[in-house]
């Protein structure tokens, strides 16, 4: 498998032009407002028949990254339902661009919640989801009621949903800030999920174990760029880089040096 390096992009109207100026061999984005509940919607002219086209042409995977509100863990009601309702909508538009992922965050329950219940419902939104192209869940920064932060909690998430097709992201930031060893991560995370699917890579501007979702480009990382890279080349899956410009260029080039 070619291991690509790509970008995330947010809701850019031409995402295929960002990444060829920066380099990018694959590219992320968001299909609407990624803090509202509107049914997502693809801005880019000529619609998904022509961003699959250009995509394919230049020979780019696409991935979609779900609106941050979804949490389909949440025991209340108003949050679960529609979270469940806006992650189905996302992977059917997905899939008209032949998406190879939809990455959504695990979600978290309060501290008034049984843990096992956010667990429990992860289960029937995998089972409930009908998975047109693959469903990756994030790892998380913080929050200790969060279903994708610990490794622990990870077991628990995939002891209720490893069942089921649902993939895995790894974000390097956040699991730094989460107080995971990134020099053994690959190894102990594929042990629990049985597969990782995409690298976020991602540098930290925050200490280890901090608990803060705060990225930075590689050069600025408190977290060791050598530390990203072994990430990268153990996982040997794509990788997508959610840093700012125009450091994220540097950090791409960083990035292909690595694993060529």
């Amino acid at each position: 498998m070619t291991q690509l390096i790509g970008a995330a992009f947010g809701s850019d109207p031409d995402p295929v032009k960002h990444a060829q100026k920066i380099g990018a061999q694959c590219f992320q984005i968001q299909v609407g407002d990624p803090q509202g509940w509107k049914k997502p919607a693809l801005d880019f002219p000529g619609g998904a028949k022509e961003l699959l086209a250009q995509a394919k042409e230049l020979k780019m995977d696409i991935y979609i990254h779900a609106a941050y509100v979804i949490n389909v863990a949440s025991t209340n009601n108003r949050i679960r339902i529609p979270s469940r309702k806006l992650l189905q909508q996302t992977v059917d538009l997905a899939a008209e661009v032949n998406a190879k992922g939809v990455i959504v965050h695990g979600g978290h329950v309060t501290k008034d919640d049984d843990p096992n219940a956010g667990f429990d419902n992860w289960r029937k939104a995998c089972e409930q989801t009908e998975m047109h192209v693959p469903v990756l869940i994030e790892n998380t920064a913080g929050g200790s009621h969060a279903m994708a932060r610990t490794k622990e909690n990870l077991i628990n998430l995939w002891k209720s949903v490893g069942h089921t097709d649902v993939g895995f992201c790894f974000d390097t930031c956040h699991g730094w800030a989460a107080g995971i060893d990134l020099k053994t991560a690959v190894k102990e995370l594929k042990a629990i999920t049985k597969r990782i699917d995409l690298i976020h890579a991602n540098g930290s501007r925050d200490e280890f174990d901090s608990s803060r979702d705060r990225h930075s480009n590689f050069a600025e990382s408190l977290l060791p760029q050598d530390e990203i890279a072994q990430v990268v080349k153990d996982a040997g899956c794509n990788v997508i880089i959610e840093t700012a410009e125009p450091g994220v260029k540097d950090d791409i080039k960083f990035l292909l040096k690595q694993v060529s």
